[in-house]
């Protein structure tokens, strides 16, 4: 199994991003199995059917979120739709599934999306404990674990690696839209990263326009954040569960032309 984790694709830039890279990585790397974050597909918050199928036609297996799966109410039309996950330490009687298992080239693949809770705001389940009950479910019937854990502090995602290895398989931190340079094999096998970042606008703030960020912190006040547009920035993390390597990729399109980075 060769798989893609693509970070948190950010609006109508982000997903461009996609539908120009991912084919071309598909064929380039013999990708078998890919999981995205979309939790803001839909001009940066949310998700919707149209943007949800966009990434399907493409090839995407898995769509992960987070705490803004629910900012569009027209993912009600597709939040029972296998392909796509919420986190499962939501509160019971959120709609949707927190994991699934998936059969691709002959393996059983589970994906799992929890969410941390440090900085969240959010009443959510404990994220270790919750992996606890989902494992002992599907532990003896999968052969292989992938979690997306959307959250905020590096700490907590790290802490989650080390508590999951050699149970997970690979786990890959979104939420944050920066990535990190700590990609490795912890010591009991899982494949780790605190955060894959995001795919959207290169000249953003986190894929969103930079005046408006900067302008809150320069005034205090709150503004409508709207996704940034122009080139793209692609972040992913490729992992071969045969041979067990990973590395970061991260593709920028420059004028005319993509340049691998």
């Amino acid at each position: 199994m060769n798989v893609l984790l693509i970070g948190d694709v950010i609006g109508r830039t982000g997903r461009r991003a996609v539908k120009s890279v991912l084919p071309k990585l598909i064929e380039e790397l013999n990708i078998n199995f890919v999981v995205l974050n979309g939790e803001n597909l839909a001009h940066g918050n949310g998700i919707t059917k149209s943007v949800f199928q966009e990434m399907i036609e493409v090839k995407v297996d898995v769509i992960t979120s987070g705490n803004h799966t629910f900012d569009k109410k027209e993912v009600f039309e597709i939040i029972d739709d296998e392909r796509l996950l919420r986190p499962a330490n939501l509160p019971p009687t959120a709609p949707g599934k927190g994991f699934n298992v998936y059969e691709k080239n002959g393996y059983k693949v589970a994906v799992i999306n929890l969410m941390g809770r440090a900085f969240m705001g959010m009443v959510l389940d404990c994220p270790f404990r919750k992996f606890d009950e989902i494992y002992e479910i599907i532990k003896d019937k999968v052969d292989y674990i992938i979690v997306d854990f959307h959250a905020e502090a590096t700490s907590e995602k790290q802490a989650f690696g080390y508590y999951v290895d050699s149970r997970a398989d690979i786990v890959f931190g979104t939420h944050t839209h920066v990535p990190t340079a700590d990609e490795r094999f912890l010591p009991g096998g899982t494949a780790f990263i605190s955060d894959v970042g995001m795919t959207g606008a290169l000249d953003s703030v986190i894929g969103v326009r930079k005046d408006e960020i900067i302008k809150k912190f320069i005034s205090g006040i709150p503004q409508k954040y709207e996704p940034a547009e122009g080139q793209f920035i692609f972040n992913a993390l490729y992992v071969n569960l045969k041979d067990r390597n990973l590395k970061r990729i991260q593709i920028k399109e420059e004028v005319g032309k993509e340049s691998k980075g």
